[in-house]
């Protein structure tokens, strides 16, 4: 008797703690689902110059855009397209933003599988020189700084003095020295360095040190698609979801910057993340954001420019710069376009 009341208030002990356990399993459960939903952030590594032209990305990190869509970026700096490009085809970085030309000679010249997925302006280059320079015949016998002597704005300074009867190695020296950052200085520190594409934020400084303007490349030579985005096309094949994820984020950041009302908060972020000088940083910010000079919108590529570019390339490199000539073998603007469809207004 007695042990059947035991049996009894057992049961009846199980039947009130039943309900509790049940719920302590769903919220288990559901303490599971919502550390998966937050887990640790993809990363990406991304590579670019140390430039204006990075904005978007100081953006997506600051306003917490790339965080939003699960990104974190670890973003590198580079001193040159040549460091940059081996750093892409050894694996060292994911996405590259950096000139066009750059993916082509790495394709064609380089034998790398690239692909281009996005746009992003035409460059927002000037032909900058030491101040006797009157016009481009008097480069003649003088010093051209480039960051490397094969690709991207050295083939637009190269194609530019072609124009003018200029000849490199023939009619001028051309001197490798790096990205924007080490021209400017090359040409501040010793006038033999005659004269180099800038662009910004280092074209004003440029103006400010007494160097002078020859014109902005696009009105030189037409329109030109410069700066875009590239990678590995394993890593593309193998990474689509999160490469879509990366351009949303960017197209997003892009267009936060280029909203006026961001205007000051941008420039702080110039100031802060490049070190300029507040009025060097709200110039550079007004040409970033001129529609007819600075930033494509949703950095959408262009076609015409694109087309340029390897049609320039093929000109002055000759067979050196390999046999492009159809777009199509270096694009893939599918991530791009379903990006779009999904970047927020």
């Amino acid at each position: 008797m007695i042990e059947s009341q035991r049996v009894a208030d057992y049961k009846h002990d199980m039947e009130k703690r039943v309900p509790g356990l049940r719920f302590a399993a769903a919220l288990l459960v559901s303490l599971a689902c919502t550390t998966a939903a937050i887990a640790e952030p993809l990363t990406l590594r991304v590579n670019t110059f140390p430039n204006a032209k990075a904005l978007p990305l100081f953006a997506g990190q600051a306003q917490g855009i790339f965080a939003r869509r699960e990104l974190a970026i670890d973003l590198q700096f580079t001193e040159n397209s040549t460091t940059q490009r081996a750093a892409l085809a050894a694996g060292a970085c994911d996405l590259v933003h950096s000139a066009l030309d750059n993916a082509v000679a790495m394709k064609d010249v380089g034998g790398d599988d690239i692909v281009v997925v996005m746009g992003g302006d035409s460059g927002m280059n000037e032909f900058f020189v030491q101040p006797d320079i009157r016009s481009f015949e008097d480069l003649r016998g003088r010093v051209l700084t480039v960051d490397a002597p094969d690709t991207a704005y050295a083939l637009q300074a190269k194609q530019i003095l072609r124009k003018h009867g200029l000849l490199a190695g023939q009619d001028y020296a051309v001197k490798p020295v790096g990205g924007g950052t080490l021209r400017l200085r090359a040409m501040r520190d010793d006038r033999t360095n005659a004269a180099a594409i800038l662009n910004l934020p280092f074209s004003i400084e440029a103006e400010r040190a007494g160097l002078k303007s020859l014109g902005r490349t696009v009105d030189l030579l037409g329109p030109y698609q410069a700066n875009g985005l590239f990678a590995m096309r394993p890593w593309v094949g193998e990474n689509g979801a999160s490469l879509e994820r990366y351009i949303a984020a960017y197209i997003e950041a892009l267009r936060w910057v280029l909203t006026p009302a961001h205007r000051p908060a941008a420039v702080a972020l110039l100031v802060d993340r490049l070190k300029l000088a507040p009025n060097t940083a709200e110039r550079t910010y007004d040409l970033l954001a001129d529609s007819g000079f600075g930033f494509t919108p949703d950095a959408k590529l262009d076609p015409v420019g694109f087309h340029n570019m390897l049609a320039l390339r093929a000109e002055v490199e000759g067979a050196r710069g390999g046999s492009a000539q159809s777009p199509e073998r270096y694009l893939d603007l599918t991530y791009y376009e379903r990006a779009l469809a999904s970047a927020g207004r």
